[in-house]
């Protein structure tokens, strides 16, 4: 409504001045560098109005490659967002080779090419199609230099994916001497060198992985944890397991697995009195099974004595199968047969395992039970074998 109320206005005026022009023309004359130009008003208004058309005219002609080729670009950027959106549904609709094409024909007329690039590349990786993807992620590497982490990582992805850890390593090394400290490849250094056991390297990666927070904190404690046993169970002496000791975090020094660990190192070192009252104090402080069990292994000096602790302990934890091991151990030092002989059947009825057996069996050999012996070493050794992969009734065997 307001523009028609424009539109009667404009034309009311309009026609005001035309019949005020028609009544009287007017007269302009202009003079220039000793030439006169007389003319009606009527006459320089169309002037004005023809020059005016004539530099919009001019503008259009000026402008129209560069709208031409913007439409252009527009109807192919157009037709590459389609052509990837495609690529999309035939590759999740698991046509990979298809989709691969796709990706690929968008890629030259597409705004982002790298995202064309990168699933052009996954879509070949898929196919198993290593040399074909690596040649898309070099073409993305080359045409968008600004996106090489991000290529880089993508590379190093499908290579651990195909377990090409080194490959990977060597890869991820290109990031560090470019970005220097990036978080997502020191994540993926972190996983390389687990799966490689690479823990003298995770280990030296622990700080940089803990500043990032890439990897979820599990896992983190889980490398943690693997990689400090392992410094454990390298100590050769005493002093050597003071230092990895020390190098444990606070918050680990508890870890019932690098507890074992320590514990099994000092004994191996042969700090078996210093073992006997550790594992005392901290079995006071908080009971667990599996530190009781290496109480058991203490060749302390006196054995009546750790006897009568283990115990001590039964009274308060006597269904503890670690605890019982450690005892009927124990008895075999003090030479009480009968008693070594109850707890280990105790044990073998509660939680059977290679080391109940083994000891088993060296006490009936010292009773002459030879055959009896005997069974218990297989059964033993029966328990170590690991156990056949269970049938999948729907699955038919390969033919090959």
């Amino acid at each position: 409504m307001k523009t028609g109320l424009i539109i009667i206005i404009v034309a009311l005026l309009s026609a005001i001045v035309a019949q005020a022009l028609f009544a009287d023309p007017g007269y302009v004359a202009v003079q220039m560098r000793g030439h006169l130009f007389e003319m009606s008003v009527p006459a320089l208004l169309l002037l004005i109005v023809l020059f005016i058309v004539a530099l919009l005219a001019l503008r259009a002609i000026v402008l129209a490659p560069r709208r031409l080729g913007e439409a252009a670009g527009r109807y192919r950027s157009g037709r590459a967002g389609k052509k990837l959106t495609r690529g999309m549904i035939e590759v999740a609709e698991g046509n990979l080779s298809r989709g691969e094409k796709l990706f690929a024909r968008a890629a030259g007329a597409s705004d982002s090419p790298l995202f064309n690039y990168l699933q052009a590349a996954r879509a070949a990786h898929l196919q198993g199609q290593d040399e074909r993807r690596d040649e898309w992620l070099r073409m993305a590497y080359e045409e968008i230099p600004e996106a090489s982490n991000a290529v880089l990582l993508t590379q190093a992805e499908f290579q651990m994916d195909r377990r090409q850890y080194e490959l990977a390593l060597a890869t991820l090394k290109k990031i560090d001497d470019s970005s220097g400290d990036h978080g997502q490849a020191t994540a993926l250094l972190g996983r390389i060198y687990y799966q490689l056991g690479d823990w003298n390297s995770l280990g030296e990666l622990l700080p940089r992985l803990q500043k990032h927070r890439r990897v979820d904190p599990q896992t983190l404690e889980m490398w943690s944890v693997r990689v400090y046993r392992e410094f454990l169970g390298r100590a050769g002496d005493g002093d050597a397991l003071a230092e990895a000791w020390q190098k444990v975090p606070k918050k680990l020094k508890a870890n019932l697995t690098l507890l074992e660990a320590y514990y099994t190192a000092m004994l191996r070192a042969g700090g078996h009195e210093q073992a006997e009252k550790e594992l005392a104090a901290t079995l006071k402080s908080e009971w667990r099974g599996p530190l009781a069990r290496l109480f058991g292994l203490v060749e302390g000096k006196n054995a009546s004595k750790q006897l009568k602790q283990a115990e001590t302990w039964l009274g308060v934890h006597g269904d503890d199968p670690d605890l019982l091991l450690a005892a009927a151990r124990l008895c075999l030092k003090n030479e009480l047969w009968g008693k070594a002989r109850s707890y280990l059947e105790a044990v073998i009825g509660q939680r059977p395992t290679p080391e109940a057996y083994q000891e088993y069996g060296k006490l009936l050999t010292k009773l002459g039970e030879t055959d009896a012996a005997a069974d218990a070493y297989r059964d033993g050794l029966g328990l170590l074998a690991e156990p056949a992969p269970t049938a999948i009734p729907h699955m038919k065997p390969d033919p090959r």
